[in-house]
């Protein structure tokens, strides 16, 4: 009797020891991440016309193809950091009954970068020439004469090139 009542008090003890260890803090729990990953790269990527399989290229395969709906794609991402909220992005593709993408929907939209809506410059979503978007040089203004430019300047100047010297090949004859 004695004997028992030990045995079942040291395993009620052990018992609960095992259950506050599971959410004990500071126990590392792991991030869970599900579905496609889909990035911003991804979407400005995608062009209305595009084929399922340049789609499917660009993008992976969908998660999701609804039977009801067979022109439409949808592509989930859920991230939950250990312990944390859980995020989840979305974004449904539908094509147009030749198989051509018409448009997009989700958290993703074209050229809408979440950096820049996070510091809060405008998003323009047209799409440029990028050699319009080049800096032009600027005129260089002369330097005065004396200053530290224009020290530098001379000494690069009066650097005189040397030219490496080229081995001469190995003598493979036999001796």
């Amino acid at each position: 009797m004695q004997n028992t009542k030990l045995l079942l008090t040291s395993f009620t003890f052990v018992g609960l020891l095992a259950l506050a260890g599971c959410s004990f803090p500071g126990v590392y729990k792991i991030d869970i991440q599900q579905g496609n990953v889909v990035t911003q790269d991804m979407i400005d990527q995608l062009r209305p016309g595009m084929t399922r399989r340049q789609v499917r290229f660009i993008m992976g395969n969908p998660l999701l193809t609804d039977t009801f709906h067979a022109d439409r794609w949808d592509y989930l991402y859920s991230l939950q950091p250990g312990g944390g909220e859980r995020q989840q992005e979305r974004i449904s593709v539908i094509f147009s009954p030749n198989d051509q993408l018409v448009s997009l929907s989700g958290d993703f939209m074209p050229g809408v970068s979440r950096d820049e809506a996070i510091m809060g410059k405008d998003s323009d979503t047209t799409v440029t020439d990028p050699a319009q978007n080049a800096e032009q040089p600027k005129p260089e203004k002369p330097v005065k004469p004396g200053s530290l430019l224009d020290q530098i300047q001379k000494d690069v100047d009066k650097v005189e090139t040397v030219p490496v010297p080229t081995p001469e090949p190995l003598d493979t004859s036999p001796q």
